[in-house]
């Protein structure tokens, strides 16, 4: 993104006025970000101008080559499935199919809607069980992690007092030093 007043790529490419061209180099002269921009159009152009040329094809495929033609099976199954009609009749013979072996499997399997009623509220009891235990330990490791906040916090608060009187302890062994006093008045 460039904040001069022409397109930089058109500056670089040439494509702006005389007049325009000098008002985006007072510009460039002035603005950072743009020299970087132009820099990288710059770097760009290098890159482009270092790869090497490639030769043209001297012959170009025709659709109507044998190349492009389609192999025997796939002919035949254009052939089999081209009509749309055709089609909707196999998804209707296969949605048929799954149906009945649907209906087939059930009643093998003898499950009544009861029992099916059944193993779900059991699931879900199982679920709710399973919710239940990792909550009661989402919050006991809520506890845990206070309990080792609080004792560092208490622990550290401690070692600073202890710091602090040491440090007043040895500010009264030094002679020269004098205490501030409560009232604002100093004293020895």
């Amino acid at each position: 993104m460039s904040c001069s007043p022409f397109d930089l790529r058109d500056y670089f490419l040439k494509e702006l006025t005389d007049p325009q061209q000098r008002q985006v180099e007072a510009h460039l002269q002035n603005c950072q970000s743009c020299r970087e921009e132009m820099d990288r159009l710059r770097l760009t152009e290098a890159a482009l101008f270092a790869l090497r040329e490639e030769e043209i094809p001297q012959r170009i495929a025709f659709v109507s080559d044998p190349v492009f033609e389609p192999s025997r099976w796939r002919r035949w199954w254009a052939a089999f499935w081209g009509s749309s009609a055709r089609l909707g009749f196999a998804a209707a013979v296969m949605l048929s199919v799954a149906i009945v072996a649907s209906a087939w499997m059930r009643q093998t399997a003898g499950v009544t809607s009861a029992e099916v009623d059944q193993r779900i509220q059991a699931a879900v009891a199982a679920s709710e069980v399973r919710q239940d235990l990792k909550a009661t330990q989402l919050v006991k490791d809520v506890e845990q992690r206070f309990d080792q906040e609080h004792s560092s916090r208490l622990i550290a608060e401690r070692n600073a007092d202890i710091a602090e009187k040491q440090y007043y302890a040895l500010l009264r062994s030094d002679s020269n030093y004098v205490l501030p006093h409560a009232d604002g008045g100093e004293r020895k």
